[in-house]
């Protein structure tokens, strides 16, 4: 039996002690709220653990062999400091469930589409292994299920930066990187810090791996040429004598040259050039684990947006709302404001991640109409766009302020987009919280 102290008492935290008591091992538990309900952390987990609020001791960690930290909790911070002082491993929940998983795993990170790209490739691979599992950021915690896998299942799984920070030995059969552009470097310090870690998805993958990348994104197709594993390209912009690519109105894959049509992008339920890129990231991961062509494309012209990124909501008077508070950074923005077939009305604004919006900000002319700003950001953006000579912006109190602005502001035929290319902790719980308060006060008009 070993000793395993459990940094954080969320979701991924309480599911990491249940498979570690099912396992039979000790567990201790650590939250740095110092008014967590403890008996209510107790009836989640379903045992009487030990735990520790408030600051962490040297003394805490006597006995302790593992430490598995929630994703939400930094390196950097007192905690996890004290853990590395004392010579103790540092694990992810990934980590913890990757070490019981009977499966192979597909492993998705990247900037943006993640979600997306991994839950059509979960549903492609499902429709032809039905062992097959969906786990990760995406909301389920790759320890609630690691131990309902089976030999010759798969596990599909999203992984965030934050997560791959504490990987040790997780090796995924396929790995993907779907793009990377600047985000959480109030976390990884610098650029080139989150390009690091999110490369590190592969670290561990040899000769009989592979790993899809985006061939429009130059780090990554550089990055391509330096691994080990087997590097499978996807591209928009181009025909690719080996890979994936979209052009003439469909979806290829090549191979020596010879191009097959994998099925035509109107075929699909998802707009945007970006959703056509997750749809061939997740057909050329589902590929390499031998998918057949006809199921990948059953699906994926049967599959429809995810919630929370550009999910049509309702139409009012003329006016379609649509709820992409997933957009938690400029990229993932950009994309959303692209996709928008008409004039639209833009709610964005949150949490300070020490983000520049002048991308963002200069994608507006002849594309917004008006925007919206809430959060802590507000006045930041507000400045961009006056240093961009963009005038049309007002502030709102709170969300359904702006939601009541934006209907006032829009046209009939106009687009009300909540894509706030900020994230959502300033004033919300999370993504999810912001993005269902938007649709009930849509709802509501």
């Amino acid at each position: 039996m070993r000793t395993f102290l459990i940094v954080g008492a969320g979701r991924s935290g309480v599911d990491s002690a249940k498979l570690l008591l099912r396992l039979g091992q000790r567990v201790i538990l650590f939250d740095g709220n110092e008014e967590l309900d403890i008996a209510g952390v107790w009836e989640r987990i379903g045992a009487e653990v030990p735990v520790l609020l408030g600051a962490l001791q040297n003394g805490d960690l006597n006995g302790v062999d593992v430490c598995v930290t929630s994703p939400g909790v930094p390196l950097f911070s007192d905690v996890l400091q004290t853990v590395a002082a004392a010579g103790i491993p540092i694990w992810s929940e990934i980590e913890l469930a990757y070490r019981h998983d009977k499966g192979t795993m597909i492993a998705i990170t990247g900037t943006n589409g993640k979600t997306t790209t991994t839950a059509l490739t979960h549903q492609i691979v499902k429709a032809w292994n039905d062992h097959t599992l969906l786990v990760g950021n995406i909301e389920i915690p790759y320890t609630g299920l690691a131990l309902d896998s089976v030999a010759g299942g798969y596990t599909v799984a999203e992984i965030s930066s934050f997560q791959l920070e504490t990987m040790r030995t997780v090796k995924p059969k396929v790995s993907a990187i779907l793009n990377i552009t600047p985000d959480h470097l109030d976390r990884h310090g610098s650029m080139a810090g989150y390009i690091a870690v999110k490369e590190s998805i592969t670290k561990n993958q040899d000769e009989t791996d592979f790993c899809v990348l985006n061939y429009e994104d130059a780090v990554l197709r550089d990055f391509g040429a330096t691994l080990r594993c087997t590097p499978v390209y996807f591209s928009s912009a181009r025909a690719l004598d080996n890979g994936w690519y979209c052009k003439d109105g469909a979806i290829w894959y090549a191979e020596g040259g010879s191009a097959t049509e994998l099925l035509k992008t109107g075929d699909l339920n998802l707009v945007g050039t970006h959703n056509f890129e997750n749809v061939m990231a997740a057909a050329a991961m589902a590929h390499c684990v031998g998918v057949p062509m006809d199921v990948i494309r059953t699906v994926a012209t049967q599959f429809t947006a995810v919630e929370h990124r550009i999910e049509f909501v309702r139409e009012i008077n003329g006016v379609k709302y649509y709820n992409d508070s997933k957009g938690t950074n400029t990229d993932a923005a950009i994309k959303a404001i692209d996709a928008m077939p008409s004039q639209t009305v833009l709610i964005g604004g949150g949490y300070d991640k020490h983000a520049d919006f002048t991308d963002w900000v200069a994608r507006f002319p002849g594309k917004v109409r008006q925007l919206i700003l809430i959060g802590a950001t507000k006045e930041q953006i507000a400045r961009t766009c006056d240093k961009l000579g963009f005038s049309d912006y007002i502030f709102a109190v709170s969300l359904e302020d702006a939601v009541q602005k934006a209907h006032a502001a829009a046209q009939s035929g106009d687009c009300v987009l909540l894509s706030p290319a900020c994230a959502s902790w300033d004033m919300f719980k999370n993504y999810q919280q912001r993005g269902t308060m938007f649709k009930d006060f849509v709802r509501a008009l």
